[in-house]
């Protein structure tokens, strides 16, 4: 089945289950390189939920050149661009991260990536990842306007040791989405507020390293989330300078920051993101549970929900619902 914009659902995976026994999902690796052992844990997983798993011809090929590669660009990129055109699969889920997936969105037909978009049963495919894959998650929304889930990854390390993060995905993909709370038990209000609106963001990082490409022209209104890994709280203000000079930051109605792991000392982290995000003059949340925390949260993206965050009293990040 082929989509325009005009025809793919954005909500389609509020009131319907993203997933049933029996789906067809894809596996690829368009950043980093995993190992036939975490590949082979990562497919018993899904295969285990009764999930029909096919890996990507090229998951584990080593780059000629960088370790840090699962294979050369077009390989990956071939890899995507099957998986997601396939008229039978229902989900494309990366394995792991690290980096890689920005170099290859120049060269991804997005006419034929939006003609591909939709399952047999007319609902649009999911594209499942988190960290370097927030680059696809930007351009997915930009190009296709399709919901994404951020979530842990079934190749890496904290999906094999963390049963709290196997259900929480597994929910996710077997469950409809509207009502889901999502706060953690960290969750604290450093601006108090109320805000509405598309779910947006992921990776500090790769956010800002995406400025000046054509999906960041493109400035989506609404909750904006925010996480990173390994990066100092220097090249984390170097990184919401960028975000705030292009706009990114102005355009959201609220921030949710998620977890800053191996960012050097939190309460640095904390200190930079209560200098520089207040000003903004909208909700902000600390520590609300997604991106690389071993107990992360997943958060679903290009979807609309709501933030009640008083300073005394619960906080309410809702998915799909409206104040």
């Amino acid at each position: 089945m082929t989509a325009s914009l005009a025809t793919i659902d954005r909500f389609a995976y509020l009131d319907t289950a993203p997933l049933q026994p029996g789906d067809r999902v894809r596996f690829v690796s368009p950043s980093g390189p995993g190992n036939p052992e975490s590949l082979e844990r990562a497919v018993t997983y899904y295969r285990d939920w009764g999930l029909d798993v096919v890996v990507g011809d090229h998951v584990l090929d080593p780059h000629p050149r960088a370790k840090y590669l699962a294979g050369d660009d077009d390989a990956r990129r071939q890899d995507l661009v099957d998986a997601w055109r396939d008229p039978d699969t229902a989900a494309v889920v990366c394995v792991r991260g690290g980096y890689g997936a920005m170099r290859l969105l120049d060269g991804i037909d997005w006419e034929s990536m939006r003609a591909g978009a939709l399952r047999r049963d007319g609902r649009p495919k999911l594209l499942s990842g988190s960290s370097d894959i927030t680059a696809l998650h930007e351009a997915f929304r930009v190009h296709l306007d399709v919901p994404t889930l951020f979530c842990p990854m079934p190749g890496n390390d904290v999906f094999r040791d963390s049963a709290f993060i196997r259900e929480d995905v597994r929910r996710w993909l077997f469950e409809p989405w509207r009502g889901r709370e999502i706060t953690g038990a960290r969750t604290e209000v450093l601006v108090p507020g109320t805000a509405e609106g598309r779910f947006t963001g992921g990776n500090l990082s790769l956010l800002a390293g995406a400025m000046g490409a054509v999906e960041a022209s493109v400035l989506p209104t609404g909750i904006l989330f925010l996480e990173d890994i390994d990066e100092e709280p220097y090249r984390l203000d170097g990184y919401l300078v960028q975000l705030g000079r292009a706009g990114r930051l102005s355009a959201a109605s609220a921030v949710v920051l998620g977890s800053w792991h191996k960012c050097g000392e939190l309460e640095a982290v904390r200190a930079l993101m209560s200098e520089m995000l207040p000003p903004l003059g909208v909700p902000l949340l600390w520590e609300q549970g997604f991106g690389h925390d071993p107990e992360a949260l997943s958060i679903p993206l290009n979807v609309d929900g709501s933030l009640v965050a008083p300073l005394d009293g619960p906080v309410r990040l809702t998915v799909g619902a409206e104040l």
